[in-house]
C-alpha cells in the first residue's frame, strides 16, 4: 500500500520558517516525481514546488510569485522524504499542504494520483 505521511506543519508567527516533511512508503521512491501543494479555506488548491527524485530536479509553479525564493523543496532518498522548507512565512501562507506522488514522470500530478492527508500550517501573530 502506498501512503505518504505529511508531518511539520503548525503555529508559526509571521516571519518565521517550518520545514514540512513528506515520508513515502510502499513505493520505489525514486521513480515518482513528489510535489507539494496547498489549500487555503475557500480557495482552490494550488502547486507549490516539485522534484523528480531520481536526479533532484526542482520545479517551481511560475504563478506562484509569493512563494519563490522563501520556500525550497528538496528530497532525501535514504529517507523516502520530501521536504518543503519554509521561510519568511506571512498569514496567506495558512493553508493545509499536501503531497503528491506521480509516477507521470513529469510534475503533473492529479487526483488519480498518490495523496497524503495534509498538515495544517497557520502563520499569525
Amino acid at each position: 500500500e502506498v501512503r505518504l505521511v505529511e508531518s511539520g506543519g503548525g503555529l508559526v508567527q509571521p516571519g518565521g520558517s517550518l520545514r514540512l516533511s513528506c515520508v513515502a512508503s510502499g513505493l520505489i521512491f525514486e521513480a515518482y516525481h513528489i510535489g507539494w501543494f496547498r489549500q487555503a479555506p475557500g480557495k482552490e488548491r494550488e502547486g507549490l514546488a516539485c522534484i523528480n527524485t531520481s536526479d533532484g530536479s526542482t520545479y517551481y509553479t511560475d504563478s506562484m510569485e509569493g512563494v519563490e525564493g522563501r520556500f525550497t523543496i528538496s528530497s532525501d532518498s535514504a529517507r523516502n522524504t520530501v521536504y518543503l522548507q519554509m521561510n519568511s512565512l506571512k498569514p496567506e501562507d495558512t493553508a493545509v499542504y499536501y503531497c503528491a506522488a506521480t509516477l507521470g514522470g513529469s510534475c503533473i500530478v492529479t487526483n488519480d494520483d498518490y495523496w497524503g492527508q495534509g498538515t495544517q500550517v497557520t502563520v499569525s501573530s
